[in-house]
């Protein structure tokens, strides 16, 4: 029996040319999910758009070719798994919504709140107990491109403080942080 197997370049542009469109279409729907989650509906319509038009236009051709060429199935998958791989780091990046930042500290507590205000985050506080005694609970809504920001600041300033962090639904008003003066050439282009 013989077993050789060839591919042409063809079929290499053709698998490329799938898999790309497989990728470029499930990070779409990703994004897209996230997006409703987020309440966000006009971008959640555009992306639905690019993503069913994307999908359509791939599954009508390789629906056709995929008996005859079992191996682009395969490509068709790998590009589906590396979609979902793809959005969810996009997202991560984009960092779209809201998170309500919890901080339980038992130290430095009104150094860390006063800190973080400072740096032009909203902070509400409010006492507890602990199993260990007093506790302070720092309550901090915040941009989730922001939360790196805030938790190097609570480390540092309370490598013993607890936090956890929430999906924010809708939220009224989120202060972003407080912006240094436009200086250099940046100020020629600011309005005066």
């Amino acid at each position: 029996m013989d077993f050789s197997f060839s591919i042409d370049a063809s079929f290499l542009l053709y698998g490329l040319l799938v898999f790309t469109a497989r990728v470029v279409d499930v990070s779409l729907g990703t994004l897209r999910t996230i997006a409703i989650v987020h309440g966000r509906t006009a971008l959640a319509f555009w992306l639905g758009f690019f993503e069913s038009a994307i999908w359509l236009a791939v599954v009508s051709t390789i629906v056709q070719t995929v008996t005859s060429q079992p191996l682009l199935g395969i490509i068709y998958a790998f590009g589906f798994a590396t979609g979902n791989l793809v959005g969810i780091k996009i997202e991560k990046l984009i960092a779209m919504g809201h998170l309500i930042l919890r901080v339980i500290s038992r130290e430095n507590s009104e150094q860390l709140a006063t800190r973080i205000r400072d740096s032009g985050y909203p902070v509400t506080t409010f006492a507890g107990a602990g199993k260990s005694g007093p506790v302070t609970e720092i309550y901090i809504v915040c941009r989730r491109r922001d939360l790196k920001r805030l938790l190097k600041m609570v480390v540092t300033l309370d490598p013993k403080a607890f936090y956890v962090t929430e999906q924010a639904g809708a939220v009224s008003n989120v202060y972003r942080p407080i912006m240094q003066p436009v200086t250099g050439w940046r100020a020629i282009f600011k309005k005066k």
